[in-house]
Protein backbone atom coordinates (compact mmCIF):
# COMPACT_ATOMS: atom_id res chain seq x y z
CA UNK A 1 0.00 0.00 0.00
CA UNK A 2 1.39 3.38 -0.98
CA UNK A 3 0.11 6.93 -0.71
CA UNK A 4 1.72 9.44 -3.05
CA UNK A 5 1.21 13.12 -2.27
CA UNK A 6 1.89 15.86 -4.79
CA UNK A 7 0.98 19.42 -5.67
CA UNK A 8 2.94 21.44 -3.17
CA UNK A 9 4.98 24.46 -4.11
CA UNK A 10 5.75 28.11 -3.53
CA UNK A 11 2.90 30.59 -3.82
CA UNK A 12 2.26 34.18 -2.80
CA UNK A 13 -0.22 35.01 -0.08
CA UNK A 14 -3.72 34.96 -1.50
CA UNK A 15 -2.83 32.34 -4.06
CA UNK A 16 -4.06 28.79 -4.49
CA UNK A 17 -2.67 25.27 -4.66
CA UNK A 18 -4.29 21.88 -5.07
CA UNK A 19 -2.73 18.93 -3.32
CA UNK A 20 -3.38 15.40 -4.48
CA UNK A 21 -2.82 12.08 -2.78
CA UNK A 22 -3.14 8.91 -4.81
CA UNK A 23 -3.36 5.50 -3.22
CA UNK A 24 -2.32 2.20 -4.66
CA UNK A 25 -2.92 -1.22 -3.24
CA UNK A 26 -6.24 -0.73 -1.51
CA UNK A 27 -9.16 1.59 -1.00
CA UNK A 28 -9.87 3.57 2.13
CA UNK A 29 -12.89 4.68 4.09
CA UNK A 30 -11.48 7.85 5.64
CA UNK A 31 -8.81 10.20 4.38
CA UNK A 32 -7.17 13.04 6.21
CA UNK A 33 -4.71 15.84 5.61
CA UNK A 34 -2.25 16.94 8.27
CA UNK A 35 0.49 19.55 8.21
CA UNK A 36 3.64 20.24 10.13
CA UNK A 37 5.38 23.58 10.23
CA UNK A 38 9.03 23.89 11.31
CA UNK A 39 9.34 23.60 15.06
CA UNK A 40 5.69 22.74 15.54
CA UNK A 41 3.71 19.59 16.10
CA UNK A 42 1.82 17.89 13.33
CA UNK A 43 -1.61 19.47 12.98
CA UNK A 44 -4.78 18.01 11.56
CA UNK A 45 -6.21 20.03 8.67
CA UNK A 46 -9.15 18.17 7.15
CA UNK A 47 -10.82 14.81 6.71
CA UNK A 48 -13.32 13.16 4.40
CA UNK A 49 -15.29 9.95 4.67
CA UNK A 50 -16.20 7.43 1.96
CA UNK A 51 -19.43 9.26 1.10
CA UNK A 52 -17.44 12.20 -0.17
CA UNK A 53 -19.95 14.54 1.42
CA UNK A 54 -18.89 14.09 5.04
CA UNK A 55 -16.08 16.61 5.23
CA UNK A 56 -14.40 18.20 8.22
CA UNK A 57 -11.97 21.07 8.71
CA UNK A 58 -9.91 22.69 11.39
CA UNK A 59 -11.19 26.19 12.13
CA UNK A 60 -8.21 28.01 10.66
CA UNK A 61 -8.87 26.68 7.13
CA UNK A 62 -12.67 26.68 7.02
CA UNK A 63 -13.92 28.63 4.04
CA UNK A 64 -10.50 28.52 2.35
CA UNK A 65 -9.72 24.82 1.93
CA UNK A 66 -11.87 22.14 0.33
CA UNK A 67 -11.26 18.42 0.61
CA UNK A 68 -12.65 16.05 -1.98
CA UNK A 69 -12.11 12.53 -3.22
CA UNK A 70 -12.39 10.59 -6.43
CA UNK A 71 -13.09 7.00 -5.47
CA UNK A 72 -12.66 5.78 -9.04
CA UNK A 73 -9.11 7.13 -9.01
CA UNK A 74 -8.53 6.28 -5.35
CA UNK A 75 -7.34 9.85 -4.87
CA UNK A 76 -8.05 12.62 -2.40
CA UNK A 77 -7.55 16.33 -3.05
CA UNK A 78 -7.09 19.42 -0.93
CA UNK A 79 -7.92 22.63 -2.75
CA UNK A 80 -6.31 25.50 -0.87
CA UNK A 81 -7.43 29.02 -1.67
CA UNK A 82 -6.53 32.39 -0.18
CA UNK A 83 -3.36 30.92 1.24
CA UNK A 84 -1.65 32.68 4.12
CA UNK A 85 1.98 32.59 5.28
CA UNK A 86 0.86 30.64 8.35
CA UNK A 87 -0.26 27.82 6.03
CA UNK A 88 3.39 27.13 5.26
CA UNK A 89 4.15 23.55 6.24
CA UNK A 90 4.79 20.07 4.98
CA UNK A 91 1.40 18.58 4.19
CA UNK A 92 0.78 14.88 4.69
CA UNK A 93 -2.09 12.77 3.51
CA UNK A 94 -3.28 9.91 5.67
CA UNK A 95 -5.85 7.18 5.29
CA UNK A 96 -7.65 4.50 7.19
CA UNK A 97 -9.57 1.54 5.81
CA UNK A 98 -12.35 1.78 8.39
CA UNK A 99 -14.54 4.57 9.69
CA UNK A 100 -12.91 6.89 12.20
CA UNK A 101 -15.27 8.32 14.77
CA UNK A 102 -15.81 12.06 14.65
CA UNK A 103 -13.90 12.81 17.82
CA UNK A 104 -10.86 10.97 16.50
CA UNK A 105 -10.61 12.47 13.01
CA UNK A 106 -7.96 14.92 14.20
CA UNK A 107 -5.87 12.21 15.83
CA UNK A 108 -2.86 11.19 13.74
CA UNK A 109 -2.79 7.85 15.52
CA UNK A 110 -6.19 6.96 14.07
CA UNK A 111 -4.73 6.72 10.56
CA UNK A 112 -2.70 3.67 9.55
CA UNK A 113 -1.39 4.83 6.19
CA UNK A 114 0.62 7.94 5.40
CA UNK A 115 2.00 9.69 2.37
CA UNK A 116 5.50 11.11 2.18
CA UNK A 117 4.57 14.79 2.55
CA UNK A 118 4.64 17.71 0.17
CA UNK A 119 6.02 21.16 0.97
CA UNK A 120 3.74 24.18 0.79
CA UNK A 121 5.39 27.57 1.16
CA UNK A 122 3.36 30.77 1.18
CA UNK A 123 5.29 34.01 0.87
CA UNK A 124 3.99 37.30 2.22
Amino acid sequence: VQLQASGGGLVQAGGSLRLSCAASGRTFHTWGWFRQAPGKEREWVSAIRSTGTDTYYTDSVKGRFTISRDNAKNTVYLQMNNLKPEDTAVYYCAAQNRRIILSNLNNAGAYSYWGQGTQVTVSS
